[in-house]
């Protein structure tokens, strides 16, 4: 195999959850510019017409949409049974849904940790063991989860997406652990701080925003574009001999 056609993923198909923007839209289209087709979930996602669809066409690839609030379990079982019915083959899992609310810990709400925990956590086993179950019995497949910092790191004021994002760092390894002799790759990307609308509080406080900026390495915030390349590798040949890493795209964050 050349090194170019490693990389490339003409013929595949892909499952990419939160789409519809930031990181999200930025793995969807680099997932297409390296060959595959896109089926691309979101809570709010236009069943056709999205900007997310026609950025994916225009590359000269498929696109379908689906709208799913991964915080109801009967609305996620049934996306799921829906999906599979129109695509019996998905060789690609991208798990980038997810979803932040802030408050103190003392303060912080059960339905606060609970939509959280179900959304970041819940949501994506259960969608790992459905479509991942199908790639375990065709021998092949990948999974990538969008991990976080703070899947090493506790955060301030997020305690239910410190837990969700440290238990995902967990589960990646799990799964690694029982699926990589299948032909199953299982892997995270920990994204750092991302000028997305995830982080728009952040950057709006301007004493924790120059703060943070101070500690990155890099010294700039990441842009979702930077995802692209970490994406196209775990869903790729290239990192056939990968499993149960969480690659972190973070400025030098993590060094520091």
């Amino acid at each position: 195999m050349s090194f170019q056609s490693q990389f490339g993923l003409t013929g595949k198909t892909a499952l990419v959850t939160g789409c519809k923007r930031g990181i999200g839209k930025a793995m969807a289209l680099a997932l297409a510019e390296a060959g595959a087709d896109i089926i691309g979930v979101s809570a709010t996602l236009e069943a056709s017409g999205s900007a997310v669809e026609k950025e994916v066409t225009a590359l000269g690839r498929q696109f379908r949409g689906y709208a799913c609030d991964f915080a109801d379990r009967a609305a996620l079982h049934g996306f799921i049974s829906q999906v599979k019915q129109d695509f019996p083959k998905i060789d690609i899992l991208v798990n980038n849904a997810g979803t932040i609310m802030r408050k103190p810990a003392a303060e912080h709400p059960d339905e606060f940790w609970d939509a959280v925990i179900e959304t970041n956590l819940n949501a994506q086993f259960v969608l790992s063991r459905e479509i991942g179950k199908e790639m375990v019995a065709r021998g092949a497949g990948k999974i990538i989860f969008t991990a976080s910092l703070l899947t090493f790191q506790g955060g301030i004021n997020v305690p239910g997406y410190a837990a969700s994002k440290g238990a995902i760092g967990s589960l990646v390894k799990a799964l690694a652990n029982e699926w990589a002799g299948k032909g199953v790759n299982v892997n995270a990307i920990a994204p750092g701080y991302i000028a997305t609308d995830n982080t728009a509080a952040l950057q709006a406080d301007a004493e924790r925003s120059q703060s943070i900026l101070a500690r990155i390495p890099a010294g700039r915030w990441g842009q979702p574009e930077d995802f692209a390349g970490p994406t196209v590798f775990l869903a790729s040949a290239a990192s056939d001999y990968v499993h149960g890493t969480i690659l972190t795209v973070d400025g030098g964050w993590m060094g520091r």
